[in-house]
């Protein structure tokens, strides 16, 4: 296995941005997919590379339409023509190494071509952004997987390829034997990509620093599992940036995990913007007070919606049970009548009888 022109992974790496609570931790990454044969389903190449920042795609490039392209208004504005004309060289560069790569370490497993298997590389770095706007150096990484199983990983701080699977270790053995390579990898891993690290979050701030949008706050509650209990759940949903607060209060206590609170996570929208659900399990019948308190940095103030105490679906059932019933009950009545009728009994007008 041969390693490529590191030269030209100066320019081009992708962008992940994670915003935590209390927290300004930024990542870097460029994540390259090759399967080692074109497989017949939509939407899946045999060669992939994609930016990505703060969970949004900003670059992508496939082995089909071979041009690497913007996929954010700001990248398009602020970088010229000429960085993506480089950028698409530079991938269709990657897309040959990983396409003879692919067929090295099938060998190398003795894997057959009948199979897909599939090569990736994901590298980039982790900063910290301080209180006074500076960018701390946290961890670098560049690291290759084969079929989903770790393959090799720089290890920044010794400037050594680790190899984890014993079919790694010829090519760990050759990017070892070249130095400067391994030093080039660690100066590009702790300045190059925070230098780019930095810019792309500059360009980005500009373009989103008056594009916060602020979460819509529901509170519900649907039928359990469990008879006689019902899950409230609160949503938070349209919020950007990312980082929020969300808490279930009872009698405005927050709930904890230890008071069986689930949570989804923050998950993106298909329109940029973030949600958050959170729920936990109560009987139907209590009469406490809930309510679901939520902060972000659009809000002027924290939102806190209170729950109704009523129950979506609670009723459905029983509902439409007792409809039934009246159904029914009505049906009986009219034949019973019709034959009292038939008998004589009593006089429905305009019911004739034989």
């Amino acid at each position: 296995m041969y390693r490529p022109n590191l030269m030209v992974f100066v320019l081009y790496f992708s962008l992940e941005c994670i915003c935590q609570s209390q927290s300004a931790i930024y990542s870097l990454n460029y994540i390259y997919t090759a399967l080692s044969k074109t497989v017949e389903l939509p939407g899946i190449h045999e060669f992939t590379a994609m930016g990505l920042m703060n969970n949004r795609s900003i670059d992508y490039y496939d082995s089909v339409a071979k041009k690497k392209i913007p996929k954010q208004d700001w990248m398009r504005e602020k970088l010229p023509a000429d960085y993506w004309e480089k950028g698409t060289q530079s991938r269709k560069s990657k897309e040959q190494w990983f396409k003879v790569n692919v067929e090295i370490l099938m060998k190398r497993m003795m894997h057959n071509s009948t199979d897909v298997h599939i090569l990736q590389w994901k590298h980039g770095c982790e900063i910290d952004q301080q209180p006074d706007g500076t960018l701390k150096f946290m961890k670098g990484i560049d690291q290759y997987s084969y079929d989903g199983d770790d393959f090799l990983a720089f290890d920044d701080a010794t400037m050594q390829w680790v190899a984890p699977v014993v079919q790694a270790l010829p090519t760990k053995r050759k990017w070892d034997g070249v130095q400067i390579l391994n030093q080039y990898t660690k100066g590009y891993l702790e300045k190059e990509c925070v230098d780019w690290l930095s810019k792309f979050m500059e360009y980005e701030e500009k373009e989103f620093s008056s594009a916060d949008s602020p979460p819509k706050v529901y509170a519900f509650a649907k039928k359990a599992q469990i008879a006689g209990h019902v899950r409230l759940t609160c949503m938070a949903t349209g919020f950007y940036p990312k980082d929020v607060v969300m808490h279930i209060k009872k009698n405005g206590v927050p709930l904890t995990k230890h008071d069986g609170v689930l949570s989804t996570g923050v998950l993106p929208n298909d329109d940029d913007t973030y949600q958050i659900r959170m729920s936990v399990q109560i009987p139907e019948a209590d009469k406490e007070t809930y309510e679901c308190y939520v902060n972000h940095d659009a809000l002027k103030e924290p939102i806190v919606e209170k729950w109704d105490g009523k129950c979506c679906d609670c009723g459905s059932v029983v509902g439409g049970v007792i409809a039934a019933v009246i159904v029914i009950i009505g049906v009986l009545i009219l034949v019973v009548l019709i034959v009292l009728h038939r008998r004589g009994k009593i006089v429905i007008p305009g019911l004739r009888t034989t």
